[in-house]
């Protein structure tokens, strides 16, 4: 099983959004201020023809990158 892609911390200080997949997961990370936070969902579409699953934040910091890459694999659907 491949690891999720989360990009380096640099990329979300400057204010830049992410989207990513795992499979069926797919998600949307967005910094703001000193947090980055995360919307999840399952299924072929985008988020907007979807319905979110979850939702997280964590700290824009090295352990928060981190909690949040742990946490994403723990939603992840064995393969």
């Amino acid at each position: 099983m491949t690891e999720i892609y989360v990009p380096v911390l640099h990329f979300f200080e400057n204010g830049n959004p992410f989207t990513g997949s795992a499979g069926s997961l797919r998600f949307l990370l967005k910094p703001s201020e000193e947090r980055i936070h995360v919307t999840v969902w399952r299924g072929p579409y985008c988020l907007e023809k979807s319905q979110v699953e979850t939702e997280g934040e964590f700290p824009l910091s090295a352990e928060g990158r981190q909690e949040l890459l742990s946490w994403l694999e723990s939603l992840r659907e064995p393969e």
